[in-house]
């Protein structure tokens, strides 16, 4: 190595470097350094920056001696240059700030050196600088702010870059407009980038390459190959860069055809052994499963390079063939190919199988001994491997073994694994510990953390972090933050969010057209719909499944149709797709137009859970029992897949007078299906039971229930209370507040069901009052006609009077027909009429409750009041309706 050093730095000065010795090294004294100009000196290539560095701190000093650094054009061009190729701009500054005149060429040295240092905010400084000073700029000039404007994302700085382009003529320049280009697609601005392309006739191939590149970023596939056509008429001739994306582009946008037309062109423009097209040609072809044309393309080409092996290992990854990708591994190995970490990267996600754990952990150890384990790609797609076959433990050693953890991509594998494995806290926890280790979350890791949480004060936490550190702006992170507000049911936050997203896509407007539509506001989900088609958005299948949930909602048949129309005529809704059928399916079974459900049904090629569960409902709700029955019966007969939700719609649907029989054949096959240990099935059956009054047969079924949901304990709860049974009730939902499952508004009007059949005035009055207080819970007029009729059973008439006043909401009539029943029981005919003058406020045409005053006081012997008020009955044209019955 010293023999190297030595040899490295012998003087080697060439008879035309002597000659050009500048006449300020001439006046300098005798110098053990015998060395050429530095200008030549700098141009070598095989210098190290250590070594440049070195030379140029030299020559910074005889200079200084010399006291003519700042005055000579060609002393302060080369130590200028020697420190932007070292990156080290703090000299090169230093330098520049002691200039009184800088050259103008020095300027776009700065700016340029400063870009590479990612110094991005000092070269927009030292571009206002040089505005100011009233400096000549060119090309180059604008050209480099430009790029630092787009590192700061700062669109406006670039348009006030874009202002003095436009004043000083410089639009012409292809190296300023494909910054400005770059800009306005990194601001999410493509139309303001596609402006600038085409306000001056093209004529260059690096604006061409610029548009072309940021209408893949954009998204917007089909203006990127247009754009290509386009360049091709105009005689423009594409280079490696130019075919590279435009490959991307077909495969995007799955125009195979015009993928191999480009190849074919990529060869005649003599483009073909770039090692990018190459892999281009590779990635296409794999992603549109002609692995054969991938395969030609790798194997005619010899001496591939590691990016050529990757790419087709990658190809074979992403159709599904990871036998393949695992053996042209071992054949890179075996040729002795240089691996990288990109390559193990892409193996890895090979084995990301739970049939390939083996594997997976003989990739580990071959990692091991290669000497690549402490890599931070291969440590994350480790993370990343482990968590998706279900390796929980190794993937919390990989992270736990790493030496890197200032590494961002860690922590954010790391959270997104953790919530993979439905563990919330581990998520939580690790994204605490990242600010005790000084490393500070991106959007990423906010994004993978928003997503799991249901608790509103964490995730504002995290939403005043991104706010205070400039992240907000991400869509992904956007996105997650209103998806965690609509869980957490604050849609007036996730819908600001919501209008804050600059570039929204698909998946944000069907998050937030679903928030919408489950969280009881459908017609806002509509309503959104359309602004979302007003601004030539294509929704996709994820959106219209949320519009169409939020038009079963609203039962409005006529929207629904437009909507089936709607996606029929853009082609978005092929019948054969799964997701959009069955919606189709449910919107219409729940709207009642059921002949139009069961012909969409039978149509469907491939039917699933959710379309044979919604036609089954839509029948059983409007009466059809018989066809309900015959549609679960074709799904038996045509081995159509049965599921839980299926078998819980049936049941749901089974009138409780045949419950006994139809019903213990339905249970017979839930357990034939393993379907009776699941949630929702054993809850149907709990609850049909309890129905049928065997009250030990549903206690059955609840303890068959794997992992009892809330709706399971529910339906246990109101089972006892409609059987008596208070105390088990109670005990019931104590169990279940220590399996840390948090009550609903149902789970407490049940409880409150059960302390009033039970007679357990205190209780009632507790859970009431606990509601509110530990679950947040505000009491409806439901619960508190629950309270009135615990105290009415229990003939505390006077209180419970009381207890109405003191409501903090206005009681409906829900709340004093309930007061006037138990009047009716204990005879209380001061009550009961202020009851019924209440009722008949409300609802003025409601017979029952003047039935039962006039019940009342023909109790108590006031048959003239009674005579009295069955006259204003009659005055009112208020008519009781006879009862009936039938066998």
């Amino acid at each position: 190595m010293n023999s190297i050093l030595k040899r490295e730095f012998q003087p080697k000065v060439s008879v035309f470097g002597r000659r050009s010795i500048s006449a300020v090294t001439a006046l300098e004294t005798q110098s053990v350094f015998s060395e050429e100009h530095p200008e030549f000196s700098f141009q070598e290539p095989c210098k190290s920056s250590f070594k440049l560095l070195s030379e140029t701190k030299i020559l910074h000093a005889r200079f200084l001696r010399a006291q003519s650094s700042v005055k000579n054009f060609s002393a302060v061009k080369s130590l200028l240059d020697g420190y932007y190729r070292c990156s080290r701009m703090d000299y090169a500054l230093k330098l520049f700030d002691r200039m009184t005149v800088p050259y103008p060429f020095c300027w776009n040295l700065i700016i340029s050196g400063c870009n590479r240092a990612l110094l991005f905010r000092e070269s927009w400084e030292y571009f206002c600088r040089m505005h100011k000073s009233g400096v000549c700029m060119d090309g180059f000039t604008y050209g480099g702010i430009l790029s630092a404007c787009e590192a700061l994302e700062s669109v406006i700085c670039g348009e006030q870059v874009y202002g003095l382009v436009m004043k000083n003529g410089f639009f012409s320049n292809g190296y300023v407009r494909s910054g400005m280009i770059d800009l306005f697609v990194k601001s999410c601005r493509f139309d303001d980038a596609l402006k600038v392309f085409y306000d001056f006739q093209c004529c260059n191939v690096v604006c061409c390459n610029a548009i072309i590149s940021g209408a893949i970023k954009s998204r917007k596939h089909r203006n990127a190959l247009d754009i290509f056509i386009q360049m091709c008429r105009e005689s423009l001739i594409p280079n490696g860069v130019t075919f590279s994306s435009v490959l991307k582009a077909c495969a995007a946008a799955k125009e195979f055809e015009m993928g191999k037309m480009v190849q074919v062109w990529a060869t005649k423009c003599g483009c073909e052994n770039d090692v990018f097209v190459q892999t281009a040609l590779v990635d296409m072809y794999a992603k549109g499963g002609f692995l054969n044309e991938a395969v030609k393309v790798f194997a005619e080409k010899p001496g591939h390079s590691v990016v050529s092996w990757t790419a087709m290992i990658n190809g074979f990854v992403q159709s599904g063939d990871y036998v393949s990708a695992l053996q042209l591994f071992v054949e890179m190995r075996q040729k002795g190919v240089e691996i990288n970490d990109f390559t193990i990267s892409s193996v890895l996600t090979a084995c990301a199988k739970s049939a390939m754990s083996t594997v997976a952990s003989q990739i580990h150890s071959w990692i091991f001994k290669a000497g690549f384990y402490q890599d931070s790609l291969v440590q994350i797609s480790l993370i990343n491997t482990y968590s998706k076959i279900g390796a929980y433990d190794l993937f919390e050693m990989v992270f736990s073994e790493a030496e890197d953890l200032q590494h961002l991509g860690l922590w954010a594998n790391m959270i997104s694994a953790c919530s993979l494995s439905q563990s919330p806290s581990k998520a939580i926890i690790l994204f605490q510990r990242m600010f005790h280790e000084g490393v500070k979350p991106d959007e990423v890791c906010c994004s993978s953390v928003l997503g799991i949480i249901n608790c509103l004060n964490l995730g504002r936490q995290i939403h005043c972090y991104a706010l205070k550190f400039g992240i907000i702006g991400d869509m992904i992170l956007s996105s997650s933050l209103f998806t965690m507000y609509s869980n957490c049911f604050s849609l007036l936050e996730a819908y600001t969010i919501f209008k804050l997203i600059e570039c929204k896509d698909n998946v944000s407007w069907a998050s937030m057209i679903s928030g919408f539509a489950h969280h009881g506001r459908p017609d806002e989900s509509i309503r959104l719909f359309r602004e979302m088609l007003s601004e030539k958005t294509m929704p996709d299948e994820m959106t219209l499944n949320a519009v169409l949930s939020a038009c079963s909602s609203l039962l409005s048949l006529r929207t629904g149709k437009e909507i089936h129309g709607f996606a029929f005529r853009s082609r978005t809704d092929e019948f054969g797709n799964e997701g959009s059928g069955s919606a189709l399916v449910h919107m219409y079974a729940k709207c009642g137009d059921l002949v139009s459900a069961r012909r969409l049904f039978l149509i469907m090629p491939h039917k699933d859970k959710f379309s044979c569960s919604s036609l089954i409902a839509g029948y059983s709700q409007r009466g059809y029992i018989g066809e309900s029955i015959q549609v679960f019966k074709e799904i038996l007969t045509n081995d159509l897949p049965v599921d839980s939700f299926t078998v819980s719609s049936m049941l749901s649907s089974v009138p409780p007078l045949t419950q006994s029989g139809i019903g213990l054949q339905l249970h017979s096959q839930s357990i034939k299906c393993g379907l009776d240990s699941d949630a929702s099935v054993g809850s149907s059956l709990a609850m049909m039971y309890s129905k049928c009054g065997s009250i030990d047969q549903c206690c059955r079924a609840f303890e068959q229930i794997r992992c009892p949901d809330l709706f399971s304990w529910t339906a246990m709860i109101s089972s006892y209370a409609q059987h008596g049974k208070g105390a088990e009730a109670l005990m019931i939902f104590e169990l279940m507040r220590k399996s840390e499952i948090a009550p609903d508004s149902k789970t407490f009007t049940s409880l409150l069901s059960a302390c009033s059949h039970s007679g357990l005035v205190q209780e009632g009055y507790f859970f009431l009052k606990s509601m509110k207080e530990d679950y947040g819970i505000e009491p409806s007029n439901r619960h508190y006609a629950c309270m009135v009729d615990i105290l009415g059973r229990s003939g505390r008439l006077e209180e419970a009077e009381r207890f109405i006043n003191e409501m903090p909401i206005e009681p409906d009539a829900l709340v004093w027909k309930t007061l006037l029943a138990s009047c009716n029981v204990h005879g209380e005919a001061r009550l009961g009429q202020l009851a019924t003058g209440k009722i008949s406020e409300s609802e003025p045409f409601e017979a029952g409750s003047c039935v039962s005053l006039s019940n009342i006081r023909a109790g108590v012997g006031q048959w003239e009041e009674v005579l009295k008020l069955r006259s204003t009955m009659r005055g009112k044209g208020v008519e009781k309706e006879p009862g009936w019955s039938y066998f």
